[in-house]
């Protein structure tokens, strides 16, 4: 698989941008992704040095539109604490 394919998208809210502080970093990742093809992803797309990495599956809840009922969609997300080195989301 591709790094690209692996790492989706930053996950920019107000918890993930206050970790950077710890070295963490949150990334929405693809659903069949491991914690081992996400670190190398992470250290070959942004050539830093990853410590360790942590895997959530959001799971969906249900909303109300009007008078529709659904579920917000499910996804997985990485948290990557970094041993060195610093990433800028709005660099890239």
């Amino acid at each position: 698989m591709n790094s690209n394919q692996i790492l989706l998208a930053p996950v920019l809210s107000e918890k993930a941008t206050n970790a950077k502080g710890q070295k963490k970093y949150v990334f929405e990742v693809a659903m069949d992704s491991n914690k081992i093809e996400i670190k190398k992803a992470v250290e070959e797309l942004y050539k830093v040095k990853v410590d360790s990495v942590n895997i959530v599956v959001v799971k969906p809840k249900p909303k109300r539109v009007r008078y529709r009922y659904g579920l917000t969609r499910m996804f997985k997300k990485a948290i990557v604490t970094l041993s060195s080195g610093e990433i800028d989301f709005y660099k890239l």
